[in-house]
């Protein structure tokens, strides 16, 4: 097998796994979900955590879509239009990682030493 060859088998094995993460998150947080409402957590906190896990698969396998884009494009055929196209794909990706952290963790993840500073404090006291 050539070089170009296992790179894009590479890249397309990376999105796979991404694309098996985005669904296994997806049915794992659905059981969750309804492990949770059986259980007695009640429908808020059991949608909370619902969100909350949803937004972690996301992440997770945005992350890996990402990585298997950039195998695929820059050591594959790095032409100028190719890591312009690249770098919309991340810009777009990278502003849905932050998003979902956001909405996950409920800072920026600029934020997250002074949040940890401050929920340790709280919690010490």
């Amino acid at each position: 097998m050539s070089y170009e060859g296992f790179v894009v088998n590479a890249a397309h094995a990376v999105e796979i796994v991404g694309v098996v993460v985005l669904l296994a998150g997806a049915g794992l947080a659905g059981i969750a979900f309804v492990h949770r409402l059986i259980g007695g957590a009640g429908f808020p906190v059991a949608y909370q955590s619902l969100r909350m896990d949803l937004g972690r698969a996301i992440l997770l396998g945005l992350e890996l879509l990402v990585i298997g884009d950039i195998i695929g494009t820059v050591a594959v055929a790095p032409t100028l239009l190719n890591l312009g196209l690249l770098a919309l794909i991340v810009a777009i990706r990278t502003f849905l990682s932050m998003v979902l952290e956001l909405e996950v963790s409920g800072h920026w993840p600029w934020q997250r030493a002074r949040f940890d500073t401050l929920r340790q404090a709280r919690d010490e006291s």
